[in-house]
C-alpha cells in the first residue's frame, strides 16, 4: 500500500533565481510570480520567484546551483494524511518556518543527505495555491498539452541510506532497484502512488538535485512538447528515449543552472502486488532506445 502522495512543488536554489524561473516560464508555458524569500543573517529578505501553471510549479530563491531548498508532496485524501502523520509522529521534523509560502499544516524532514522533503494535505496545498494569478494559463501555453509535476531525481553518495530512509521511514514503495556487477545499489526508483516512481535516487560522487519531470498525457502530447522545444531552439540533451524502470518515454533539456528538466509520458501504473524489479547497471536500463546519462 502506498502513502497516496503526489509531488506538487520544487523550490530550487540558484545563484540567479529570477533567471532560472524565467527559463521555466518561457520554456514550459508558466506564469511568473514573486513570494517572500529567505531572511539572511542581517534580517534582509531576498526575493523568491515562482513559475506556475495548472499542475506544475517551480520556485527558486538564492543559493547554490543544483541544490534544493525543499520539495513538496501532497497527501491526496484526509485518511492518507492522517495515516502519514501517525507513521511519522516520532520522526524528527525539519524547521521550515523560513518558507512563508508553505501550507500551514506542512510537515518536513531531512533525509540522510540533508535534503528537505515536505508533506502537506492536498486540501491545504490546493488552498495555498488558490487565487494565484500564476495559475492562469500563460499566453504561450494556449497550444501546449497538459504537463503535471510527477517526480524528481537526486544524486547521492549515500544511496543505501537514502533508499532506506524513504522506504522504511517515510513509507515510499520501492518499484525497481539497479545493481552493478558487484551487487551494489546504483539507482532506486520509489513510488508514493500507483505511478512507478515519485522519486529516483542515483548513486553519484556528490549529493545534488538531478532532474524534475513533468508528465504529459500521452505520446502525442510528448511529441507536441518536443516540437515546442524545437520552435524555441531549446536543445534536447537526452532523448527522445524510453526508460527501462518505469517504461516511460521521455526527453530532457537543461535549465540555466545545468539541472535536467524532463517531459515524460506513459509511465508504468503499478498494481499493489507488483514485485520489486532488479535491473542491471548499464546504459540500456536508463534508455532502452540508446544512449543514457550515467550519473557515476
Amino acid at each position: 500500500m502506498t502513502i497516496q502522495a503526489h509531488l506538487r512543488r520544487l523550490h530550487l536554489q540558484s545563484p540567479q533565481p529570477e533567471r532560472l524561473v524565467d527559463f521555466y516560464v518561457h520554456t514550459y508555458g508558466m506564469r511568473k510570480g514573486q513570494v517572500p524569500g529567505l531572511a539572511d543573517g542581517d534580517g534582509a529578505v531576498a526575493s523568491a520567484f515562482s513559475a506556475m501553471a495548472p499542475g506544475r510549479q517551480v520556485m527558486a530563491s538564492g543559493g547554490t546551483a543544483n541544490q534544493l531548498h525543499y520539495f513538496l508532496y501532497s497527501l491526496e485524501t484526509q485518511a492518507a494524511w492522517a495515516s502519514f502523520m501517525q507513521r511519522t509522529a516520532h520522526v524528527p521534523k525539519a524547521d521550515v518556518s523560513a518558507f512563508a509560502e508553505l501550507p500551514d499544516d506542512a510537515l518536513a524532514f531531512r533525509d540522510p543527505d540533508g535534503h528537505c522533503v515536505v508533506f502537506a494535505s492536498a486540501d491545504a496545498v490546493d488552498a495555498n495555491e488558490m487565487g494565484n494569478d500564476e495559475l492562469k494559463p500563460a499566453s504561450n501555453a494556449q497550444t501546449l498539452p497538459p504537463a503535471v509535476t510527477q517526480h524528481l531525481g537526486i544524486r547521492t553518495p549515500n544511496i543505501d541510506a537514502m533508499a532506506a530512509f524513504y522506504n522504511e521511514v517515510l513509507g515510499f514503495v520501492v518499484s525497481d532497484r539497479v545493481h552493478d556487477d558487484q551487487g551494489q545499489l546504483r539507482a532506486c526508483f520509489l513510488r508514493t502512488s500507483e505511478l512507478h516512481h515519485a522519486l529516483a535516487l542515483f548513486g553519484a560522487p556528490v549529493s545534488c538535485f538531478d532532474h524534475q519531470s513533468f508528465e504529459a498525457p500521452d505520446w502525442e502530447g510528448l511529441k507536441h512538447w518536443a516540437d515546442h522545444m524545437g520552435d524555441l531552439r531549446q536543445e534536447i540533451v537526452w532523448g527522445v528515449g524510453r526508460h527501462g524502470p518505469g517504461n516511460d518515454v521521455f526527453f530532457m533539456v537543461r535549465d540555466p543552472d545545468g539541472n535536467l528538466a524532463e517531459i515524460s509520458s506513459e509511465i508504468e501504473v503499478c498494481t499493489p502486488d507488483r514485485p520489486m524489479g532488479i535491473w542491471k547497471h548499464e546504459e540500456r536500463t536508463l534508455n532502452l532506445w540508446g544512449k543514457a546519462i550515467m550519473r557515476s
